[in-house]
């Protein structure tokens, strides 16, 4: 038979086949393995046979050097489940545990960054809000310079005029202060008195527009001016001028008239008995600004406008001239007007600086410390003070301002901040032994107690937190406990530990179930109840003073009687003397000497009320 692919083909032909053997079919079967041959091509290696597939291996080396992508993580379109499928894919278990721990050392040093950038951004800024508030201080006293010396640039202008006779205000001021003490102040204000009396009986509704408060008096009076119309330029009605230290008042003169009885007919004869002056407008001098009307007329009109000035108080303008063929009247007003509206700003401005930095001073202390702004009291001491910068207290030696107690309360939110405890509370009690040593500077010294009132507060909220929730620690509750007796909160640490004490004790007597068994119960119960009350005790003397005993003792009686109420009620159903009876009564007994070892017997007051309640 021909060969395929190599392989010889067996033989089948009948008539060469042996005669059958007893066995059958297996003896066919053996037969024919036998008879098969295999015939092995000249050459493997120039057949024309497909190569063999490459099996893809994962790369182990690149598998076990998995790193976290900081540049991946730090993308704000990150899908984290896509993120860890692809690059845990092929993973070990060894190799999760390696990109976990890489993964929480990365979360732990940001945590750490992210404190170091905020206490460095708080120094900084307070840096900069200390630059900015003396840089401001320093805009102030340069606009300060800029005003006065435009002050003086005027008034030397103004100098050539001569000056002309005072009116009879200013006179009768004059001839005052000459016989007056000008170095009393008294003086001064019944000068100014004086001044403003005369004027409210000359000035007819005067006292309406100026009204007597301290300091207002008269600085120049002029009467023979008129005010001309806006559109003819053309005399309207006769007016004075009269300049106050704060106000311009304009007053009209005004002529009484009586009727002559003997006159007859329909028009009646009229004699002028006298003429008086009536207050029409007044302005405050900060609002009003008085112009030269000279050089802005034409070369026809500037001899007729010589000796005119034009008022304007916002969109109102009022023209005056004087009836004096002489400048000079004008120019003194003029003069006299500037002066003292500089004068006046000056003094606003000065004003305005005091009540700013008493506003700041206030607002400073206020919006840092919430404590501190419901003492208006003490703000109002602060801001009264001349310069907050200048009150110095000793320390260590040193004199330091208040700048640097509110750098010590910003040292002490810091720690407060990173849970630095020990240092907070040696920052708090080193500005009180500050504070306790200024028994000169009372202002300062209930400021600085204020402030350390409101921080040590602000600790102890802390730290009474941590004590609730590690009560059940010795050494943990003794350092929070410490913490509190050097802030002055014993009587809240004594407080929070004892309630948490109870708080655990409901608990914990709360989930244990009744199942049946009575004496299993009582068992469980007053194993819970004793155990903690010994434990309690313990730690209470540990970290408390003897004198404190007293309320540990009295708590300890409380959670007693507690349990008794709940012994009396499980066996209430119970006959007295039964053998349930003596045995729960036994194992509660027992487990009362625990308390022994902490100095307290309550084994005889284990017992169950006759009422069974």
């Amino acid at each position: 038979m021909p060969h395929v692919n190599g392989i010889t083909e067996k033989s089948t032909k009948s008539g060469r086949e042996r005669p059958g053997r007893p066995g059958g079919n297996t003896a066919d079967l053996v037969k024919q393995r036998y008879s098969t041959r295999f015939v092995q091509p000249s050459d493997f290696i120039n057949a024309d046979a497909p190569p063999v597939p490459k099996v893809h291996l994962p790369d182990t080396e690149s598998i076990q050097n998995i790193t976290v992508d900081v540049a991946a993580l730090k993308d704000p379109g990150l899908d984290p489940e896509k993120y860890t499928a692809t690059v845990l894919s092929d993973a070990s278990d060894q190799q999760l545990r390696d990109f976990q721990t890489s993964l929480r050392k990365l979360k732990n040093r940001a945590s750490t960054d992210l404190q170091q950038n905020v206490y460095q951004n708080r120094t900084q800024f307070i840096k900069i809000s200390k630059d900015a508030e003396k840089l401001n201080e320093d805009m102030r006293a340069l606009r300060s310079h800029m005003s006065e010396l435009s002050a003086s640039v005027s008034n030397l202008s103004a100098n050539t005029v001569v000056p002309e006779a005072r009116s009879s205000f200013e006179n009768a001021a004059a001839r005052t202060r000459k016989q007056a003490n000008r170095s009393s102040v008294a003086n001064l204000e019944q000068i100014y008195n004086n001044q403003l009396q005369t004027l409210w009986k000359e000035v007819e509704g005067s006292q309406k527009f100026l009204p007597a408060i301290p300091g207002r008096h008269v600085e120049i009076e002029q009467r023979r001016w008129a005010e001309l119309d806006a559109a003819t330029w053309k005399p309207k009605q006769k007016v004075s001028l009269i300049l106050l230290n704060d106000h311009l008042m304009v007053a009209r003169e005004k002529s009484r008239h009586r009727v002559n009885p003997n006159t007859t007919g329909k028009a009646e004869a009229e004699q002028k008995v006298s003429t008086r002056l009536v207050a029409e407008k007044c302005w405050p001098l900060q609002e009003i600004d008085m112009l030269d009307l000279a050089p802005m007329g034409s070369a026809r009109d500037k001899h007729e406008m010589a000796n005119a000035i034009s008022i304007r108080c916002g969109h109102e303008s009022y023209t005056y001239q004087s009836e004096r063929s002489s400048s000079t009247e004008k120019d003194q007003m003029l003069r006299k007007f500037r002066q003292t509206a500089e004068e006046l700003r000056r003094l606003l401005r000065t004003d305005t600086q005091t009540h700013t930095k008493s506003t700041k001073a206030m607002e400073f202390y206020s919006t840092r410390d919430p404590t501190v702004a419901k003492k208006t009291d003490l703000l109002r001491s602060l801001s009264n003070s001349n310069d907050r910068s200048e009150i110095l207290i000793d320390v260590d030696g040193k004199q330091k301002n208040l700048r640097w107690v509110e750098g010590q309360m910003d040292e002490v939110d810091i720690e407060v901040a990173l849970q630095h405890f020990e240092e907070a509370v040696s920052l708090i009690e080193k500005l009180r032994t500050v504070a306790q040593g200024l028994k000169g500077n009372s202002m300062v010294q209930d400021l600085i107690n204020t402030k350390i009132d409101g921080r040590a507060s602000t600790l102890a909220d802390v730290v009474v937190e941590r004590l609730i929730s590690t009560h059940s620690f010795s050494n943990a509750t003794q350092t929070n406990i410490k913490w509190l007796v050097r802030l002055g909160f014993d009587d809240r640490a004594r407080d929070s530990f004892l309630v948490a004490r109870s708080e655990t004790i409901t608990k914990r007597a709360r989930q244990c179930i009744f199942e049946g068994d009575l004496r299993d119960y009582i068992f469980q119960v007053s194993f819970v109840y004793f155990t903690l009350m010994r434990n309690t005790v313990s730690i209470f003397q540990q970290c408390f003073p003897p004198l404190m005993m007293s309320a540990c003792v009295r708590w300890a009686k409380e959670h007693l009687d507690g349990f008794n109420v709940i012994l009396s009620r499980q066996l209430s159903s119970v006959q007295r003397g039964s053998p349930t009876w003596n045995e729960c009564m036994d194992q509660a007994k027992e487990h009362a000497m625990m308390v022994n070892e902490v100095g307290l017997d309550f084994k005889e007051l284990v017992k169950v009320k006759e009422d069974g309640g």
